[in-house]
């Protein structure tokens, strides 16, 4: 019990800390940082699994950061959290050097982030849907449906 609350105590300084261009510039400390949110991370805090796979999927160094970042993406937008829903979709859409560009992927998370509230799910789901993609017809009832969303 203790270590959860300590865990918890660190990892808001560490945020807290993540504001200070001077803070993020040291490396010690930035280590420090890092482990503060991966620990609240892996302990299954949404807020923190969505912050922490942003800052590895934009500005990891390595595939394996990224595709840690994307993870925890995952893990976040599957627990509600519409940021790292829609962030996801934009990934699956796009692709990466292991993985093919999945529009059909990109739909169902836009669809959670849509439920969750992010603003900008329905414009990309509009948008594909005007289009259509690999794995995705073409359906202007759906692209109608999402833009009347917006109204």
């Amino acid at each position: 019990m203790m270590w959860r609350l300590k865990a918890r105590l660190s990892y808001w300084l560490a945020r807290k800390l993540f504001h200070w261009r001077w803070c993020v510039r040291q490396p010690r400390l930035w280590r420090w940082m890092e482990g503060q949110f991966a620990r609240m991370a892996n302990l299954g805090d949404t807020d923190a699994q969505s912050f922490y796979g942003h800052i590895l999927a934009f500005r990891g160094q390595g595939l394996g950061a990224k595709e840690e970042g994307v993870r925890l993406l995952r893990l976040a937008g599957l627990a509600g959290d519409g940021k790292a829903a829609y962030q996801v979709g934009v990934f699956s859409l796009a692709g990466s050097v292991t993985k093919a560009p999945d529009a059909a992927e990109a739909v169902r998370w836009w669809t959670m982030a849509v439920k969750a509230g992010h603003p900008l799910a329905p414009i990309k789901l509009a948008a594909l849907y005007e289009q259509g993609a690999a794995g995705v017809q073409a359906d202007p009832e759906q692209a109608q449906h999402y833009r009347a969303g917006l109204r």
